[in-house]
């Protein structure tokens, strides 16, 4: 699997990471203006149609299937009008792997978010409803984070986008800041995050990704 993109070797996000943010944001938020500009200035920048229809469809695990399903739509409307002007955008890949099944699935799904969290995810929570970890570990670590046609660096900066444009799930995205470290990601590039989601979404989400780095950088001093 590509687990790692190129991100963690240099200090600012190139142009195709650069355009995840805004899509990823505006998917989530429900904004379809913000997304179908979005949608053209990241194809325009390189993303490939399967990479966005993997955010998109990405959305859905954090911002639910009606928001997802909207983008996706969108997508769909932005692709023909490409189209339309004459615009070939390139088709992209899907997975070149089948995703594992049954038992095999829980256990990559399993190992996906140790790597992803550093560490065995438990708690509390987790205790109390264990069926909610079996979800996440098979499904989103395990049917999502297996499909190798978007790096995890790409898929973190999807989420971080997406957690960010939402109110009240600021321990959700506290979480995902701490995993884009835990895959190669510097505070820099959340930092450049931060700057272009004030720049194309607005400064409450960008701050939401600033105070959730600066707190995931002092849990690192201790």
């Amino acid at each position: 699997m590509n687990v790692y993109s190129n991100a963690g070797s240099a200090i600012e996000l190139d142009s195709r990471q650069q355009a995840i943010i805004p899509i990823s944001a505006s998917a989530a938020a429900g904004n379809m203006d913000s997304l179908r500009e979005a949608l053209n200035q990241g194809l325009d920048a390189g993303l490939s149609l399967a990479e966005a229809r993997e955010i998109l469809v990405q959305v859905y695990a954090y911002a639910g299937f009606p928001r997802s399903l909207n983008a996706l739509t969108e997508l769909m409307k932005v692709a023909e009008a490409r189209r339309k002007r004459g615009i070939q955008d390139e088709a992209g890949r899907e997975p070149a792997r089948p995703i594992p099944q049954g038992d095999a699935l829980l256990a990559a799904g399993t190992a996906n978010q140790t790597k992803l969290a550093g560490g065995p995810v438990s708690g509390p929570l987790f205790d109390f409803a264990p069926q909610a970890n079996d979800y996440l570990r098979t499904h989103l670590f395990g049917d999502i984070f297996e499909r190798d046609n978007l790096d995890w660096q790409s898929r973190e900066l999807a989420t971080v986008s997406m957690l960010a444009a939402m109110s009240g799930v600021e321990p959700q995205l506290q979480s995902h800041i701490g995993m884009s470290m835990n895959i190669g990601l510097r505070p820099e590039h959340l930092y450049q995050l931060a700057d272009v989601l004030e720049a194309h979404v607005g400064v409450e989400a960008a701050g939401r990704v600033r105070v959730g780095i600066h707190r995931q950088l002092e849990v690192g001093k201790k």
